[in-house]
């Protein structure tokens, strides 16, 4: 008896789920279940949240007008939202308050002050001839009147202290201004001027002074840490070319505006790559193009003016200065093979050209290339020869 068979439906035009199975649509993993290739490559127009918990991504759309900033679906059946980019912040810089700014101080010439210093030391000399205590040399040499005196009263100690004032203040007041120095005034711990003149003058006593150095300076540094653009340790020596442009600020706004300067230099190294020995002279004067604008925009918060950077001795730290040598030498002896192979192509080739151009010879394939091999170890042999 042969077995019944059941006839098999036909499948209904239109229903996906009865179409034939596709071979080869199946991407099977020994870790994970059959997954349906094409549910991998969707053509859906639109992101869809995925319902597995907070802050799903859903995917993106497929296709060239997929571009946009990512969407975020926050909850199951909430609808997506837009994640703005966040703007980087800019690095703050480096200020120092806006009202100390430099501006001229109130002085007087100095014959102002010499004036004041004769008059109390004459008033002191009349007040003891008043009092009788001047001696009789002193009044013979200035031919006064023979006098009794007084007496030291109440009224010659205040003439007394009266002319010692003015003969002390007008003294005492005398400074002399120099090209290229500045004093900056302060009185009980604030800014008072700064006095830029030169000459004899008469500066208030009671002012404290400061003198700075305003004149264009240099400063040859020491050998600085510093890297290349491969990250390897380098020492610089750099020049910086520099003067205070605003005395108040230099002053008072740091407490020492050399160690600032000499700072600001060390952390530009550290962050400016500088190229090594034997790069080209472009690629040092890039960076010291760099150098000087970051130290000049660091260095002019506090009233420095700087010039110029330029590095002028670079070297590999000595760490890495052997193995960095060894390199080097490799490079050039590779860069000398490769110059001599090429020499030596380049004549072969025009070699036969030239021999098989004028008829001189007739070269199948196989003479052709036993002579090429002959003339490359003749040539290879007497630029060996001729190298140093």
């Amino acid at each position: 008896m042969h077995p019944t068979t059941s006839p098999t439906p036909e499948p209904e035009p239109g229903n996906p789920s009865d179409d034939p199975p596709r071979g080869g649509r199946l991407i099977q993993n020994e870790a994970t279940t059959e997954i349906p290739v094409h549910l991998l490559f969707r053509d859906e127009a639109g992101p869809r949240s995925v319902a597995v918990g907070p802050a799903a991504v859903g995917p993106a759309a497929v296709g060239p007008t997929a571009v946009g900033p990512a969407v975020v679906g926050s909850r199951s059946g909430e609808a997506p939202r837009l994640r703005r980019p966040v703007a980087a912040k800019a690095r703050p810089q480096a200020e120092v308050d806006p009202a100390l700014v430099e501006r001229p101080a109130r002085v007087l010439p100095g014959a102002a002050g010499v004036l004041a210093g004769v008059c109390g030391a004459a008033g002191c000399v009349a007040t003891s001839w008043w009092a009788g205590v001047l001696p009789p040399l002193v009044e013979q040499a200035l031919r006064l009147p023979a006098w009794a005196g007084t007496g030291l009263g109440p009224a010659q100690w205040a003439a007394y202290t009266g002319a010692g004032a003015l003969g002390l203040f007008g003294f005492g007041g005398l400074a002399r201004g120099r090209t290229g120095r500045a004093w900056v005034l302060g009185l009980f711990g604030r800014y008072r001027g700064t006095v830029r003149r030169t000459g004899l003058l008469w500066v208030n006593p009671l002012l404290l002074r400061r003198q700075v150095d305003v004149r264009l300076r240099h400063w040859r540094s020491e050998p600085m840490p510093a890297a290349d653009g491969s990250g390897v340790a380098l020492r610089v020596v750099v020049l910086v070319v520099w003067r205070v442009r605003d005395t108040a600020r230099a002053t008072l706004g740091v407490e020492d505006h050399e160690t600032y300067l000499r700072e600001c230099v060390e952390a530009a190294l550290a962050r400016i790559p500088v190229e090594p020995p034997g790069a080209g002279r472009g690629s040092v004067e890039a960076a010291g193009e760099a150098l000087t604008r970051r130290v000049a925009r660091e260095a002019g918060a506090i009233g420095v003016e700087v010039f110029s950077v330029q590095p002028l001795r670079i070297e590999y730290a000595p760490e890495v200065a052997a193995a960095m040598h060894r390199r080097r030498i490799a490079a050039l002896d590779a860069q000398h093979r490769a110059t001599v192979l090429t020499s030596v192509v380049d004549s072969v080739e025009d070699t036969v050209t030239r021999l098989t151009m004028r008829g001189l010879v007739e070269l199948d394939d196989y003479e052709r290339k036993a002579l090429v091999k002959d003339l490359t170890v003749a040539f290879a042999a007497g630029r060996g020869e001729q190298a140093p």
